[in-house]
């Protein structure tokens, strides 16, 4: 166990390292998250939106931000040609966890900023923070899961550009479903008949269930997507 954590712990290791040096998912996610911000604050103006359509916008923004940064976790090791020194020293579960833990803080990173950006720009008051970091946390680990899994799929792939969003997008339909109604009662506080946490453990639940058996899932196929 303890090889095996040292190991998950070097490929994170060397890939947050990498990303430090060149900030190419750092830079591309930022200006997408505040591009894709700007142009909804324009679209929406002075109007009022409702806290559905404020949840579904915040969380258009975040998938669509994880697919285009996160594509590029297995693509820069083929590109770099280190694919073949990972296998021959590292175990394949190895390597999924060093880059899930890298993709997940990576993609809480990139929720934190979205909230913080969405909530300063369009004005949006939020009844319960605690839920709506719980939702974001949550939605992080499941989408992080799932984008791991795929991204080494993909990365032998000829035509992989495109490939990782047309993958992803009905894996998460219960993901979204989900995300965005707890986003919506952390934004509205209460409903009728219940308070936004009542209303939102269903929610809650589901994500946690989507995440575990998301990342189950990816431990027990890794190992024939990465040596295959």
């Amino acid at each position: 166990m303890t090889n095996w954590l040292h190991g998950a712990w070097a490929v994170f290791s060397k890939d947050l390292r990498l990303e430090l040096r060149s900030r190419y998912a750092i830079n591309m996610l930022l200006m997408f998250v505040l591009a894709s911000i700007l142009l909804v604050l324009f679209a929406v103006g002075s109007e009022d939106i409702s806290p559905q359509a404020e949840a579904g916008l915040l969380w258009i923004v975040i998938l669509f931000s994880a697919a285009v940064g996160l594509g590029r976790a297995f693509i820069a090791e083929e590109e770099r040609g280190t694919v073949l020194l990972l296998q021959l020293n590292t175990r394949g579960s190895m390597v999924y966890a060093g880059k899930l833990l890298f993709n997940f803080l990576l993609v809480l990173g990139v929720n934190l900023v979205s909230l913080g950006v969405f909530l300063v720009l369009l004005s949006v008051e939020v009844a319960l923070p605690g839920l709506l970091l719980l939702t974001l946390l949550l939605g992080a680990l499941g989408l992080s899961g799932a984008t791991t899994l795929l991204a080494a799929i993909i990365a032998r792939a000829a035509g992989r550009g495109p490939l990782l969003p047309v993958l992803l997008f009905p894996l998460l339909v219960p993901l979204l479903l989900s995300v965005v109604h707890a986003t919506q009662n952390s934004f509205a506080g209460a409903v009728p008949g219940s308070d936004g946490w009542t209303a939102s453990l269903n929610d809650l639940l589901a994500l946690t269930g989507f995440a575990g058996v998301v990342i189950t899932a990816s431990v027990l196929l890794f190992d024939y997507v990465w040596n295959d």
